[in-house]
């Protein structure tokens, strides 16, 4: 059961395909005013423009942002603010696997600048906007593949000595269930703010593009998941859209779900001591002095 958004505000990242498009369009189809988020504006105006035709009476709008730089990041909160003085759900989810390693504007391995640093730049600066538009909800879109690191490697964060695609993005993903659990502990000592929950989601194995930027391997690893078994997008974006509107999730906070259901994340995303460390090195890659 979901409740009607009406009076809700939600932004939604990497929403111009995929888990985010469907997400979106749920949402804008519940009467909440939606936020697309993208890199690509003509794409951005596609999908604003296939909502509307959907979803009668439509709310919704698109911002561009490159998720990997964080001078876009900080622009999109700036033009966000422009036009809302609210911000009721946060949802996380841009995100891309790199078949060779690159990286961002700011210097910084791209699979950890897109999906982790993006997720904790954005949130942080989003925060103040959302402690005041209580309650409200931030949802990470993280992935099964969090498990398969066993540690967060903090002397080659960035992915210099050694690289694999898939290594680096199951760390980018620990990383967000660490991001999370963190995240909800700090805001837990704050009184203040105790409707605003955090949690973290595994989707499954969606059938999209998401590995466009992938390598050959990669590919062909998703192209048989796709075919033997890969959940259809609006399958995979369900418990997004149960975290983001069930009253039955209302005060759940700082918990990973799959399947609509609180499961357990890897014993590594528990560590309080990575956690906190991890804190600290993505405020000061992010130039955050003060983050929560």
């Amino acid at each position: 059961m979901v409740q009607l958004m009406s009076n809700r505000i939600c932004m939604v990242t990497g929403a111009t395909s995929g888990i985010g498009f469907v997400t979106a369009r749920a949402l804008a189809n519940l009467g909440a005013t939606v936020v697309a988020v993208g890199r690509n504006p003509e794409k951005g105006a596609a999908i604003v423009h296939e909502i509307k035709r959907q979803v009668d009476n439509a709310s919704v709008a698109f911002l561009p942002a490159d998720l990997s730089s964080q001078q876009d990041i900080r622009q999109l909160v700036g033009a966000f603010r422009e036009r809302y003085s609210n911000l009721h759900v946060l949802v996380n989810n841009a995100g891309a696997t790199f078949g060779k390693r690159q990286e961002s504007i700011d210097g910084l391995e791209m699979t950890f600048a897109l999906n982790h640093l993006g997720y904790f730049l954005l949130t942080n600066l989003l925060l103040e906007t959302m402690k005041a538009s209580l309650p409200a909800r931030i949802i990470n879109v993280a992935s099964e593949v969090h498990a398969w690191r066993k540690q967060v490697d903090f002397a080659d964060l960035q992915s210099i000595q050694r690289y694999s695609e898939m290594g680096a993005y199951a760390q980018s993903k620990l990383a967000n269930v660490l991001f999370t659990y963190e995240l909800a502990r700090r805001l837990s000592r704050d009184s203040s703010v105790q409707g605003l929950t955090v949690n973290a989601m595994n989707p499954g194995v969606v059938k999209t593009n998401f590995q466009m930027h992938s390598g050959v391997w990669s590919k062909l690893s998703k192209l048989m998941a796709n075919a033997f078994v890969g959940v259809n997008v609006e399958k995979g974006a369900e418990t997004v859209i149960y975290l983001a509107t069930s009253p039955n999730v209302e005060k759940v906070t700082g918990k990973y779900f799959e399947k609509e259901k609180e499961v357990s994340s890897s014993k590594v995303s528990y560590d309080e001591a990575v956690a906190y460390q991890l804190w600290q090195v993505s405020a000061k890659l992010t130039g955050l002095e003060m983050p929560v």
